[in-house]
């Protein structure tokens, strides 16, 4: 997943708002090239950063232990890291809530979530053995983001069910990577 970062994105899109449509239409090519220009200037693009919850933590609406409790996260939940600020991460959880939670109720162990009815493999092929078959909203862990010896693919992870089942699935059917 990407999303846009820096300043040029905001400047842009308030830039072109100010401008009336007498002043637009003659500019409007100049201007478009203009802002992607500041844009990919900006730096752009970056690749999300997820993180996994190390043990059941409570999810506020703010960065403080006063503010409201939202919901409590199991261990493992995969979250996506959208900003910081001192001891406290703003996150994104796989349904699209976006709360806060302490710093230190993230880990390096990494897990993602299946999206859909998924099926793990024994090697990063569709045509490979079926190790399991998983229900959407199953946890998984995260064990290895490269290809296997041989492969090529980059369309695939590897991962382990708390039950032991271990496999590749398709980045396509998770959440979390």
């Amino acid at each position: 997943m990407f999303r846009w970062s820096g300043a040029g994105a905001g400047v842009c899109a308030q830039g072109l708002r100010r401008l009336s449509a007498k002043a637009a239409a003659p500019l409007s090519g100049g201007v478009r090239l203009l802002c992607a220009v500041v844009l990919l200037a900006a730096g752009a693009v970056e690749a999300a950063e997820y993180r996994s919850i190390v043990a059941p933590s409570v999810m506020y609406d703010a960065p403080s232990r006063q503010a409201s409790r939202v919901f409590i996260a199991p261990r493992g939940m995969p979250v996506e890291i959208i900003s910081t600020l001192g001891a406290w991460i703003k996150v994104r959880d796989a349904s699209g809530d976006v709360v806060w939670v302490e710093r230190t109720d993230l880990g390096e162990r990494r897990s993602v979530v299946t999206t859909s009815l998924t099926t793990v493999r024994q090697q990063p092929q569709d045509m490979a053995a079926e190790v399991m078959q998983l229900e959407r909203g199953v946890l998984l862990e995260l064990v290895r983001t490269t290809p296997a010896a041989g492969s090529a693919s980059t369309e695939w992870i590897e991962v382990r069910h708390r039950d032991g089942g271990s496999g590749w699935v398709r980045i396509a059917e998770v959440w979390g990577w």
